[in-house]
Parts: structure tokens; sequence; C-alpha cells
């Protein structure tokens, strides 16, 4: 299978073990990085720099944003696959909401891979070619290292977003009630020598109906991961065990009677944070994942519609 990969310049997040680890699954895998320049005129990109005819499958991974409002071009394109993380919001209260399905339903032949199993699910109840691979870990930048646990109760992340107004909501609660460090990191050694500081690490993706990277980051750093239940669908597909390898809560109370066990118990602590540690090392690093996206790409894709129509113009 040969691929052409699209992906984004600037990303705020480190995803370069994630695109190895799809490049080394395939048989050839042209990865590329584009700018927010490049991003904003597809047509021109493809015209000056792409032999479609060389590739099995297109893979994006860019911002939607960007796509959406290139729907009429994108939709020529032959073998597309689209990896999305953010497709939840399609499923929440925000400025995406309904965006996804709007963009996917003009060009339905596209196989989607979705990072939410219940958003998977959605999508395929919609009429799409969905599939769920999870978020996962860039293996080689975070791991347990064995340091003293000197925070017990924090979150390492954003706050600002408006799909993160839940999370936010949750972790004010939460700290007028315990001792809970916010804060920020640079990404890279910073980030991963505080995760291995943290015992017990608050995840609050409050009405994402998925789990977010940072759970697997926490997990694979050795913290007892505290996490914001997704139910019962989201929690199978990704072998989570409530009060196994991590632990569930819906609100603050749950969460903190469930916190007043485990200060009593430290021997569950232990057993927790290292189950949840093998489940991330086991299942989640950027090279198994990226090996799941090459394995979703590669069962025969819908007969793509090349429509010209007037109805194919208004996104019908």
């Amino acid at each position: 299978m040969k691929v052409l990969f699209l992906v984004q310049a600037e990303q705020r997040a480190i995803l370069d073990r994630l695109y190895e680890g799809v490049a080394d699954a395939c048989e050839s895998c042209d990865v590329r990085w584009l700018t927010s320049a490049e991003q904003d005129d597809l047509k021109r990109y493809f015209h000056e720099h792409v032999d479609i005819s060389r590739y099995d499958r297109v893979l994006f991974f860019l911002r939607f944003k960007k796509e959406i409002k290139q729907w009429r071009f994108i939709r020529t394109l032959p073998n597309l696959v689209i990896l999305e993380h953010d497709a939840y919001q399609n499923y929440i209260s925000c400025k995406y909401t309904g965006k996804f399905t709007a963009h996917y339903r003009r060009m339905p032949w596209v196989r989607v891979i979705s990072s939410g199993a219940q958003v998977a699910q959605n999508l395929r109840a919609e009429g799409f070619d969905a599939c769920f691979v999870s978020k996962g870990y860039d293996q080689t930048l975070l791991s347990y290292l064995q340091r003293e646990r000197d925070i017990e109760l924090a979150f390492v992340g954003s706050t600002k977003s408006s799909a993160y107004s839940g999370r936010k909501a949750l972790l004010d609660e939460l700290a007028s009630v315990e001792n809970l460090l916010v804060t920020k990191t640079r990404s890279g050694l910073e980030y991963c020598e505080t995760l291995n500081r943290i015992r017990f690490f608050v995840s609050a993706d409050v009405g994402m109906g998925e789990y977010m990277i940072k759970n697997f980051e926490a997990m694979a750093c050795g913290c007892v991961l505290l996490a914001y239940d997704q139910g019962d669908l989201e929690n199978d597909a990704l072998g989570f065990r409530d009060m196994h390898n991590l632990v569930l809560y819906r609100t603050v109370p749950e969460l903190r009677e469930k916190l007043a066990v485990l200060r009593q118990d430290p021997e569950l602590v232990e057993r927790i944070a290292k189950a949840g540690r093998q489940t991330a090392e086991e299942r989640y690093g950027f090279d198994r994942i990226g090996r799941q996206i090459a394995e979703a790409m590669r069962p025969a894709l819908r007969q793509h519609e090349n429509r010209t129509s007037w109805l194919a113009w208004i996104g019908l």
C-alpha cells in the first residue's frame, strides 16, 4: 500500500512518532508537512506537488477548519481517508456541532478514522464509512522514570478553549475542596518529568465522549489516572477497568470518595498505577497506534462518485 500522508506543519502536539508508526506499516508512505498557507489552498498544492496516480491511499490529518472550506476540491480526490481526532466536537455544544456530519455527507465514500469509539459508532449510524483507532502517546518522549511523586493531585494542560469549558468547570470545583495543582509545561522532557512527579493525575474530559491524549500520557508515566468516565462503550474498547488500571468518576463528590479510599491504601495505589502503565505501554504507544491506522486504511473503500451536477456543487 502506497500512501500520501498529509499532516500539519504547525502542530502543538509532538506527533512525529505517530507518523513514523503509520509509515513503518506501509509499503511506502510519503509524509508531507503542510504549512498553514498550503492547507489553505489544497487544490493548488496538489496541482503543483502531487501525482495522485502514484498512491493507493491519500491520508489527511489536517485542520478541520481548513478542510471544510475546500470540500469541492477534496471530494474529487480518489482513495481518500481522513484521520480525525476532533470529531467528538460534532456531538457537543461548540462551533463545530454538526459540521463534521455536513462535511462528510458531501463525500460519503471517504473513510473516516476517528479517535473515539462512540464517535465512530455515531458516524456509522449516520451512514458513513467510519472506524475507531484511539489516541495514544509518544513512547520515545514519555515514560516511567521511577521518580519520587511529590505532587499528590494535579492536571497539566489547557483549559482555555470553549471545547474545554466542562473541563475548566470541573477542575475549578475540585480545586475549591482539594489541593489541586493546575499547570502547563513545555512539551518533551519538562512534561515527562512533571508527570513523573504526580501521584494522581486528574483527567477532566467532561462532555467530550472520548478520552484525550493526556490520559494515555499520564498512564504511561506511572500516574494513577483519575478519569472522567466516558461510558461503557469507550471503556470496553480501550480496556479501561475502574479501580484496576485507572479510576473513573462522573462527579467531584464521587472522585473525592474514591480518592479517600486510595489515600488509605498505598498498595492499591501502586497496583492501579502499575496496571495503568502496562496498559499504556502494551497498547497505546504511537508505534502501535500508527500500525492500527495503517491497517484501518487497507480494506477496500466505497466507490467514489464523481458527481458534476448542480446537486454536487451545493454538497448533496
